[in-house]
């Protein structure tokens, strides 16, 4: 065995506790399978069961996007059982279990800023602005994972334009909803709550940003952000809000959460950039969910092609 000292170490090569000490379990399932055997899928499945997963509503009459990717899948289970949502917990097997009884109606979402048509609409009535379609995403996240979802939703400029920008809204910001009796994660101060985030507006007007409500043809698991959120694609993951309660289009460039917990280490940005490190690990490579080797890290998460032309001239190391 491999012993390092602390200050060898890299906070993402520490044993979580609960594998430690449940290292007689692993060993038995080691001696009956062989460790080389066990994708990361069984390993999860060994240390953190998969929630059961609760009957949702499904969404009829979707149509398919010519923006999907081709790419295989992610199983419903590891897209449902494996979360970031510090709202709930900041251990990515928690939110699936401490979310399941979650309201998510009644649910309005306020409409505000320089727009000519400020509002609260009910989410449902927002649901039903433009019809459903399917889009098969990349999902990247900060810490070096990925996923491919079967996102349900539709463009968010739908929503934008039926707001009316003024000449002056340059950036969209989203506030998530602030609940701890229901989120015991909001009840600690691991982030200044509710969560902010924000994009410009030609971001958010892309076709390629969408407001999300289900995923894999069904209603969005509580877990995964219900009852609506957004996907932004070419960003990591901590950029598409979860649970929106309100959508504001301003002036100035929104303070995001992240942004204001560790300005040093999360960017207004946020562009998937495998040319850009974090300070305490590479974003060269990422492993997708369920497989055991690491592939190289696509600049825009793939999506070159369709975003780059946004940020034209501008030094994406210094804007990250």
């Amino acid at each position: 065995m491999l012993i390092k000292k602390a200050d060898e170490m890299k906070y993402s090569e520490v044993t979580p506790k609960k594998w430690y000490m449940n290292r007689r379990t692993f060993i038995a399932a080691a001696s009956a399978a062989g460790v080389a055997a066990l994708g990361g899928s069984s390993l999860r499945q060994l240390f953190s069961p998969a929630q059961k997963a609760q009957a949702a509503a499904k969404i009829d009459n979707l149509k398919k996007s010519p923006f999907s990717t081709t790419e295989k899948e992610t199983p419903y289970k590891d897209i449902t059982n494996y979360n970031n949502y510090y709202e709930f917990s900041t251990d990515k097997y928690e939110p699936a279990g401490l979310a399941k009884d979650f309201k998510t109606r009644p649910w309005t979402v306020s409409l505000e800023g320089d727009v000519k048509k400020k509002q609260t609409l009910d989410v449902d009535s927002i649901i039903k602005l433009a019809p459903p379609e399917e889009r098969i995403y990349r999902h990247r996240c900060v810490e070096g994972w990925s996923m491919v979802i079967p996102w349900v939703g539709f463009p968010l400029s739908v929503l934008l334009n039926k707001m009316e920008p003024t000449s002056k809204a340059k950036f969209v910001e989203f506030t998530t909803v602030s609940d701890p009796k229901q989120m015991p994660g909001q009840r600690s101060d691991v982030l200044d709550w509710p969560y902010v985030e924000g994009l410009r507006l030609d971001e958010a007007m892309h076709p390629l940003t969408i407001l999300a409500f289900g995923l894999y043809g069904e209603e969005l698991p509580n877990q995964d952000g219900a009852p609506l959120r957004i996907v932004v694609p070419w960003k990591y993951g901590f950029k598409s809000a979860k649970a929106i309660v309100k959508i504001r289009l301003v002036e100035q460039q929104p303070i995001n959460t992240w942004n204001k917990a560790a300005p040093n280490e999360y960017g207004f940005y946020s562009n998937v950039n495998p040319e850009v490190d974090h300070p305490r690990w590479s974003q060269a490579t990422e492993r997708r969910i369920g497989e055991f080797r690491k592939r190289p890290t696509l600049k825009f998460n793939g999506y070159g092609d369709q975003v780059a032309t946004l940020y034209s001239g501008m030094d994406l190391r210094k804007n990250f």
